[in-house]
């Protein structure tokens, strides 16, 4: 028990370590002081509560606390939540998550995920928290300007995804990968869903919700071995709901922009 509620406290106080330190590079930068949660409504508060209070339980009840596993959760379900508001924060968080995701990743030796988060996910997120950054909303300058995609862009997310997914899946075959097929739809997932985000695309939101559909029997897989992975599979659980409350907050506010 005691080592649960060390654990906790200790991702708890990564949690928000990064929220503010994430904070003062992402809103300060831009010239004026704002508050973390400043632009957050009732209902985003109660769902990040809820997720982060599943999250911690769920590590709880895996009896065996592993501080790595529940910060890495933790930021990145918050991540999700920031990124639903098109906040700059977001792209920072997915930065350390895929950091962390990556090394859990490698302890099961799942190497398309360890792959994917830190050889594309991770230069995506930089990527995209630059073009995030030069494009704020007219409305709110803590908020991306949505963009509306072209044929042309459309054109090319479709090819380069389907080079990627063809050049994975032999990498994943070379390195005896488990669950090789799941796996390779987790890359190809990834990638359109990598893309779509540094585009400013409502649909980066639906297709990392395909990529927790993915993710969620990848971990099952996994927790079926080990118990201690089950807060991670929890984890995805919590990002698919998050991911389409993500899609929804963004048609919303393309029409608003």
């Amino acid at each position: 028990m005691l080592k649960i509620i060390l654990t906790t406290a200790a991702a708890g106080a990564a949690l928000f370590a990064v929220i503010i330190f994430g904070n003062c590079i992402s809103h300060r930068s831009r010239g004026k002081k704002s508050a973390v949660f400043e632009n957050f409504s009732r209902k985003d508060m109660t769902l990040w509560i809820v997720s982060l209070c599943t999250l911690v339980i769920s590590n709880a009840i895996s009896g065996n606390a592993d501080p790595l596993t529940l910060t890495a959760t933790l930021i990145g379900v918050t991540s999700l939540i920031f990124a639903a508001k098109g906040d700059l924060l977001s792209q920072l968080m997915m930065i350390i998550f895929s950091v962390l995701y990556g090394i859990i990743s490698y302890r099961f030796h799942y190497w398309g995920e360890m792959i994917t988060y830190l050889g594309m996910t991770l230069p995506m997120a930089v990527w995209s928290a630059v073009t995030w950054y030069k494009n704020p909303s007219k409305n709110n300058q803590n908020e991306v300007a949505i963009q509306k995609l072209k044929q042309k862009q459309i054109l090319i997310l479709v090819i380069s995804t389907a080079i990627v997914t063809f050049v994975f899946y032999f990498i994943l075959r070379s390195l005896d990968t488990p669950n090789i097929i799941f796996s390779v739809f987790s890359v190809t997932t990834s990638f359109a869903a990598a893309s779509l985000t540094m585009l400013r695309s409502p649909y980066f939101a639906l297709a990392y919700a395909a990529n927790d559909i993915v993710l969620i029997v990848l971990w099952v897989f996994a927790s079926a071995k080990d118990p201690d992975f089950i807060p991670v599979a929890v984890n995805f659980i919590i990002f698919f709901f998050n991911d389409l409350y993500g899609f929804l907050c963004w048609r919303k506010r393309e029409e608003i922009q």
